[in-house]
């Protein structure tokens, strides 16, 4: 166990909020979550954050830290007896899980292909790894959801594209999604919660990574995907969009919160997806049921 002590003693004493190197105090932001510190006799809730630690993972760390919970290194039960929540990779959750009693959300494989048109501005379907094998010209081609090495998101097939991997590398019924290429100017990740974007940012401009703030453009798109599509998606995802080269509008992908950088949106609304999209079994919502993660 290791518990951020650091980070809640570096948090201490500064009337309810931390300060700037000016001394000036910060207002942190909440969406209706429970602050620990309040109740010390409130058995704490934990976030687990594995190794390798990202920076995401450090900085929803002194997130929850600030809440009051313990942040463990190790997936193991809080030392309090509170819930358990996890920001990691999904192989590592997959096997701590069960003994965590964590509820893991994720977006459906199909979910991507099902959008109308108008929201893609591109060909998507899903399909196997096969079948993409089989294909005559170039496409991108990407896992549903779960990123892994062995397939990263790219332009696969002839005409200069890479070469997808072989039967001995991944098999043949591996899920994937086929998509016809365009080319994105600009690309955001929103961070959503009961179907209304918290928090967000820029990830890249024409493929190079370039963090910065969300703008008004990406926010509004937003909002059209999940008046559209919400109820497809967990009660807590992340959802990519982007803006083409022609300027139009389209969505690139539903990711895992509990695995998915943020970049620069704000990490303290990010925590609150997170808690959301991985924590304790008993609290999923009946909606939730069936994206829960291993789900049949």
């Amino acid at each position: 166990m290791t518990p951020l002590s650091h980070v809640r003693a570096s948090l201490a004493g500064t009337g309810g909020g931390a300060k700037t190197a000016g001394g000036c105090p910060v207002r942190v932001r909440r969406l209706g979550c429970v602050d620990n510190r309040t109740d010390p006799a409130r058995p704490r809730p934990a976030l687990v954050l594995p190794a390798p630690r990202t920076s995401t993972g450090e900085l929803l760390g002194r997130a929850a830290a600030w809440r009051g919970f313990d942040v463990l290194a190790r997936p193991e039960r809080p030392p309090s007896g509170g819930p358990a929540h996890w920001y990691g990779g999904p192989r590592s959750a997959d096997r701590v899980a069960a003994g965590l009693g964590l509820a893991l959300l994720e977006p459906a494989d199909g979910w991507l292909a099902g959008l109308p048109y108008g929201l893609l501005r591109r060909r998507v379907r899903l399909t196997t790894l096969a079948e993409a094998r089989a294909l005559p010209g170039p496409c991108f081609v990407k896992p549903p959801s779960e990123k892994t090495e062995a397939l990263p998101a790219a332009v696969y097939g002839p005409g200069g594209g890479a070469r997808l991997p072989g039967p001995e590398v991944l098999d043949g019924a591996t899920p994937v999604l086929v998509c016809s290429v365009v080319e994105f100017a600009a690309e955001y990740r929103l961070f959503v919660l009961d179907g209304e974007v918290v928090a967000g940012s820029r990830y890249a401009v024409y493929g190079r990574l370039d963090p910065a703030a969300l703008d008004a453009g990406a926010r509004a798109f937003g909002r059209e995907v999940l008046a559209a599509a919400a109820d497809g998606l967990p009660s807590a995802v992340c959802v990519d969009v982007g803006r083409l080269a022609d300027g139009m509008w389209a969505v690139v992908e539903a990711n895992m919160p509990w695995f998915a950088h943020c970049y620069a949106a704000e990490p303290e609304r990010v925590l609150d997806v997170v808690l959301r999209a991985a924590g304790p079994l008993e609290r999923v919502r009946g909606r939730d049921v069936r994206f829960l993660r291993g789900a049949a």
